[in-house]
């Protein structure tokens, strides 16, 4: 007698289980929407960078400094930067809009950074101004100004800087362009 009292009730203690758990993943499917529409929204892409090879190239030889192992210019905000021979180039000052108020960006021949220098990195460099609309060009890296926006471009990765008042930003920051190419794009076809 006592097996046939304690038998429904472990039948009812399943099925209240199994109750509970259905109405539990129900509650939760509906309420999973609502947690995934209330994440916040990734930050828009960056602009496209300016072509700094549109612009007229200037002469070399009349940036000169470090005893011919550099080149370099002043922008028309102040800003001092320098391609060098070797393959490096970068820019040093109060760059606008720069993240965690960084005022000096390098790379070559990897991928440009920001950093932050007790001061003027270049600010040693007798650097002669670069008219707005023109950019220097040494092997694979190009740097110019169109009057506020600042751009150094390296074609041998695909990455550089800009630096503008509405935003310093790397151009392809980490990006390998053989292999992360938007969709029915072919980097051996132009």
């Amino acid at each position: 007698m006592l097996r046939v009292t304690t038998a429904p009730s472990r039948v009812w203690t399943v099925l209240n289980r199994t109750l509970i758990g259905v109405v539990g993943s129900a509650a939760a499917l509906i309420g999973l929407p609502a947690i995934a529409m209330a994440q916040p929204p990734s930050p828009p892409p960056p602009p496209p960078p300016p072509n700094v090879n549109a612009y007229a190239p200037a002469k070399l030889s009349e940036y000169v400094v470090m005893d011919n192992q550099w080149y370099a210019f002043k922008t028309p905000d102040g800003l001092t930067c320098v391609l060098q021979r070797n393959g490096g180039y970068g820019c040093s000052g109060a760059i606008p809009s720069a993240p965690e108020g960084a005022n000096l960006v390098s790379g070559g021949p990897g991928i440009p950074s920001f950093a932050n220098s007790a001061g003027d990195v270049f600010a040693s460099v007798n650097a002669k101004p670069l008219p707005a609309g023109s950019r220097l060009s040494y092997q694979t890296v190009s740097c110019g100004s169109d009057g506020s926006v600042t751009t150094c471009a390296d074609s041998r990765n695909q990455s550089g800087f800009v630096l503008s008042p509405g935003g310093s930003f790397i151009i392809n920051a980490g990006g390998n362009p053989l292999l992360d190419r938007p969709e029915g794009t072919n980097p051996f076809i132009n």
